[in-house]
């Protein structure tokens, strides 16, 4: 899905209380049918033909999600995507951040710890963690503001100590 939270209820049309689950939630529901569609299309087509068509797919799922957070938000900032990384993505400790630089033009920070990278790992599929979470990140920002940039040259999910992501307001 995207990045913000979904609203859920069992009967659309009754006013019962809307059920919002995390983004890391989020993840752990899709991960077992992306997964397991990605390894299907892997047999027919070969793995590195599937996991191109299925980070395209994602990525643009993620620049949807960015543009309605920026809708939902009100702005589509620097300001309002560092409170999405800790709002959104970091929410339950979902990631553990280490802010480097935030400014009106740039927004630095490390994860040092990633539940995302860890939940890929129990399930088994961690082999797909980078196109399932992280490949999202630079259409998420895009979605977002078109003139941010994302620099990042690691990832725990590729087995770094830590990722590095490094946005700019162009």
């Amino acid at each position: 899905m995207n990045g913000e939270h979904d609203d859920y209820s069992e009967n659309q049309g009754a006013t019962q209380p809307i059920m919002e689950i995390s983004h890391l939630q989020r993840r752990e529901i899709q991960a077992p049918i992306a997964a397991c569609l990605i390894r299907g299309f892997s047999q027919v087509m070969g793995h590195v033909k599937a996991l191109e068509v299925a980070t395209a797919a994602i990525q643009a799922d993620a620049m949807v999600g960015g543009q309605s957070l920026a809708e939902r938000y009100g702005s589509n900032t620097l300001v309002e995507l560092a409170r999405i990384v800790r709002e959104v993505w970091a929410e339950g400790d979902a990631i553990t951040i280490h802010v480097l630089e935030e400014t009106a033009r740039k927004l630095s920070f490390n994860v040092t710890r990633c539940r995302y990278a860890e939940l890929y790992e129990r399930l088994g599929m961690k082999d797909l963690g980078f196109c399932l979470s992280c490949s999202r990140d630079e259409a998420f920002a895009k979605g977002i503001n078109p003139q941010l940039e994302l620099l990042r040259t690691q990832t725990i999910m590729q087995g770094a100590p830590f990722c590095d992501f490094h946005f700019t307001l162009k």
